[in-house]
């Protein structure tokens, strides 16, 4: 069994400048998120808050410009060639467009082959017993593998994006806006779908999201990215239901619910509250 008290993943104070021109712009700043073993962290912000450049950060797609990214233990900020190859293994992501994701012209099991290539683990191993294994894993016929992705919905195409995930059996699983493209029902399909992968497979997830109402549905812990600095991080229960910056209580009311007269309702404190 998994130590759920250490972490997976740390980004520890992570910094990211980009050069325009002659300027520099922060899109983050000392930013930190620790992942334990078989937990959802949330990372919520609106677009432009920096929670895309924290994930390519994680993932090696963007040069930290201070901080530290540590996956099992072991630094892997600057890390580069076999080692960092290995590492890779261990943590994968699942993207917001599945469209783009998956290459049109591909099989499924192409695409799904993919991350073994990229890791040199095709050697030794029932490639097709593992494209099957992962498409059955989240809901999905093994026949799959053989037709192409204009063939599927997008809610499907989604599943096998995350089926490509787990090919390389990762312990942490970056889902960056992996469900803001799908429709409401099609979504909480999903969000089920990615909790009852990480009960089978202990697996950790950093979910990234604009949505508040997603956030409190699957994630542990959350932190709240406005601009590139953190407003607010705690347990999602607490964050969600007594939010300490205006910030977070903002995106809480910006999030819908289904009930008109709730949605009034709960937007009525911010008067009474000034009053007293």
């Amino acid at each position: 069994m998994n130590d759920t008290t250490s972490p997976v993943l740390v980004a520890d104070n992570i910094t990211v400048r980009y050069r325009k021109g002659r300027r520099h712009f922060t899109a983050l700043d000392n930013v930190s998120v620790r992942i334990p073993h078989g937990t959802t962290v949330g990372l919520v912000g609106e677009s432009g808050s920096g929670k895309s450049t924290l994930a390519k950060a994680i993932l090696g797609l963007v040069p930290v410009t201070t901080g530290r990214v540590e996956l099992l233990g072991e630094d892997i900020t600057h890390l580069t060639g076999r080692r960092r190859r290995e590492l890779g293994r261990s943590i994968q992501a699942v993207f917001q467009d599945p469209n783009t994701s998956l290459n049109p012209s591909f099989t499924i099991r192409r695409s799904l082959i993919e991350p073994l290539k990229a890791q040199n683990m095709l050697g030794g191993i029932d490639v097709d017993g593992r494209v099957a294994e992962v498409l059955t894993a989240v809901g999905m016929e093994p026949d799959a593998a053989f037709r192409r992705p204009r063939q599927f919905s997008g809610g499907q195409r989604q599943r096998i994006s995350i089926a490509r995930a787990l090919i390389t059996n990762p312990q942490v699983v970056v889902c960056d806006e992996a469900v803001s493209a799908l429709d409401l029902s099609v979504q909480a399909q999903v969000l089920n779908l990615l909790t009852d992968l990480q009960r089978e497979r202990g697996l950790s997830y950093l979910f990234i999201s604009h949505d508040m109402s997603v956030v409190k549905h699957i994630c542990h812990e959350v932190t709240v990215l406005y601009r590139g600095v953190i407003k607010e991080s705690g347990a999602t229960r607490l964050v969600t239901t007594q939010p300490v910056d205006p910030y977070t209580r903002a995106l809480l009311l910006a999030a819908p619910i289904a009930d008109p007269a709730m949605q009034r309702q709960r937007q009525r404190p911010t008067t009474a509250g000034a009053a007293t």
